[in-house]
């Protein structure tokens, strides 16, 4: 595999974990629980994507 498919892998993944944690912040919100955690790693994810996307654009 080269390094980009393992870039659009990873930002795939990442991608996926974002969608994930944004409806566990959203039910958290619901319910009124602690949404702290969630934005934190919702914060740490962007991040990353850009990071990556950042990477992939090198192979443009």
């Amino acid at each position: 595999m080269t390094t980009k498919a393992k870039l659009e892998q990873q930002l795939d993944e990442l991608k996926s974990d974002y969608a994930r944690i944004q409806g566990d912040l959203d039910k958290l919100e619901f319910v009124k629980g602690r949404v702290s955690s969630a934005e934190q790693q919702l914060v740490r994810l962007e991040g990353e994507i850009a990071e990556v996307r950042k990477k992939l654009e090198q192979y443009q």
